[in-house]
């Protein structure tokens, strides 16, 4: 494991030592890997695609489902003095295009954003102009059409690696049998 991810550990996140697969996960993503992580809740998934984001160029993108774990996660995450935000429906008029402009400007070290937001026209072109660390697809169980959580939109997410190839993507989730696993790699 670097230092430089060991440093971001200790001094951003306040850990010593990095837990599980981790150190491994980290690396492989922030040398420019995909990956799929699964690990119960709890278990420290967050900082397998926080600390690449801080180690790579430009701004994480975060691919979240839910409002309140996005505010939750960004809220933390600006404790710490980490340049995070979250584009959603809370948000007005000023305070999005703001966070645009920062996403733009390169002020931004992770931007958490719903599914259905990201693959707009509109965002697709935002990304484009915007310099992008990696891809964080959280919850991605959600991809399993078989699931209670199923989001079609996230079947959809395939178009990341189509349109940005060379922009690693790491999806994680606590909850995914093998059947789900498959499908979630495959898209």
């Amino acid at each position: 494991m670097s230092s430089a991810a060991q440093q971001i550990l200790r001094d951003t996140f306040g850990h010593e030592a990095f837990r599980g697969q981790q150190a491994e996960i980290i690396a492989h993503v922030a040398g420019g890997g995909d990956a799929l992580v699964l690990m119960p809740t709890g278990g420290g998934k967050s900082l397998c695609y926080q600390v690449p984001a801080l180690l790579r160029e430009g701004c994480a993108i975060v691919v979240s489902p839910l409002i309140a774990l996005m505010q939750d996660q960004v809220e933390a995450l600006r404790q710490l003095g980490v340049r995070a935000a979250f584009l959603n429906s809370t948000l007005d008029g000023a305070e999005a295009a703001a966070i645009e402009r920062q996403l733009r400007e390169g002020a931004l070290d992770l931007l958490y954003v719903a599914p259905e937001r990201l693959l707009t026209q509109r965002f697709m072109s935002l990304l484009d102009g915007s310099r992008i660390a990696l891809f964080a697809i959280d919850e991605a169980h959600c991809v399993s059409q078989w699931g209670h959580d199923f989001r079609r939109e996230y079947r959809e997410l395939t178009v990341l690696h189509e349109r940005w190839p060379h922009v690693p993507r790491i999806a994680l989730t606590a909850t995914a049998d093998p059947p789900t696993q498959r499908e979630i790699a495959e898209r």
